[in-house]
């Protein structure tokens, strides 16, 4: 029976540094045995690029879009309202540049079966030091594993504003720890796809 578990944001747990370690050293490897960027796909990563934003309501709006469009799991994202150098973070790794968030996002991609991802709530908040958008989702995928593990992980995401409009900082929390996502990776599935 495929297993999700949801449990509060509460569960926060400082990641293991070795954990980390080994997250950035596997997409290291993965984006080295990577193939390069289609033309095509380079064509429709410009057009993403442009786009206008005169708003906090933009932003909100086109990220809407993105997960209508299930950015995450197809990686294909509005790159126009990220800054070129923004910080991009989840439990497991952090590292810096849209181009990269990109790449990695790819890099994904192909290991997804029958996956899906859902806006749960997204909200601006407007404050004297920054603005920045909260949204809160559902991941739910099958890996393309030989045992075919379950991924489910609750989430939300912190997009912190410039005062462009630009998100300088893309922070993922889980409801789960670290070590509970990662290890769904290793946990075989008995389910199909469609379960």
């Amino acid at each position: 029976m495929p297993r999700c578990s949801s449990t509060t944001p509460d569960n926060k747990t400082k990641t293991p540094q070795i954990l980390k370690l080994i997250v950035t050293g596997v997409t290291e490897l993965l984006r080295l045995f990577s193939s390069n960027q289609t033309r095509l796909e380079r064509e429709s990563d410009k057009e993403r690029e442009e786009i206008a934003v005169s708003g906090i309501d933009d932003v909100v709006m086109i990220l809407k879009s993105d997960y209508e469009n299930a950015y995450f799991l197809t990686g294909a994202f509005t790159c126009a309202i990220y800054a070129q150098d923004c910080i991009f973070e989840d439990p497991t790794i952090r590292f810096r540049g849209k181009e990269l968030y990109l790449c990695n996002l790819k890099l994904l991609v192909p290991f997804f079966d029958s996956p899906s991802i859902g806006l749960q709530k997204i909200e601006k908040v407007i404050n004297s030091k920054t603005n920045f958008v909260h949204a809160t989702w559902k991941l739910r995928t099958y890996l393309k594993l030989p045992w075919r593990p379950l991924i489910c992980i609750d989430g939300s995401t912190i997009y912190e504003l410039d005062d462009e409009f630009k998100i300088v900082r893309h922070a993922e929390s889980w409801n789960d720890s670290a070590l509970e996502a990662i290890g769904q990776i290793f946990t075989p599935s008995f389910g199909s796809p469609n379960d």
